[in-house]
């Protein structure tokens, strides 16, 4: 059995999931909301404009999924995609802060765990 609109919903969970922990380590959205918001729409608008590229070529073409809405934006942009550049966005940014924050957390672990004198090799 197939819902219309189950994508959609899929990607809407998935950012709240991803929003949950974001505001959980305070990684993006919950550090800077302004920076966030500015780096998610530019990510979305390069790839928006990465889709139109690719659909103007024929490169991308619309499935015919019965999960979509059957809202088209454009030829073989369907209304869901623009969600999905968001999140995907937003998704990198939460991992790419999430990985500094961790890859600090090491250095100053290292750094306080090595010999006095040493660098800690």
């Amino acid at each position: 059995m197939s819902v219309p609109g189950l994508y959609l919903v899929a990607i809407l969970i998935s950012a709240a999931g991803i929003a949950l922990l974001d505001r959980r380590w305070r990684l993006a959205a919950w550090d800077s909301l302004a920076r966030t918001v500015l780096a998610v729409s530019i990510g979305t608008v390069f790839f928006l404009a990465w889709d139109a590229v690719g659909i103007a070529t024929g490169v991308f073409v619309k499935g015919d999924s019965p999960l979509l809405l059957g809202v088209d934006l454009a030829p073989h942009l369907p209304l869901e995609e623009p969600f999905f550049l968001a999140f995907l966005s937003y998704l990198g940014l939460v991992a790419w802060a999430g990985a500094l924050r961790l890859l600090d957390r090491r250095a100053t672990h290292a750094d306080a765990s090595a010999p006095a004198g040493t660098d800690g090799r």
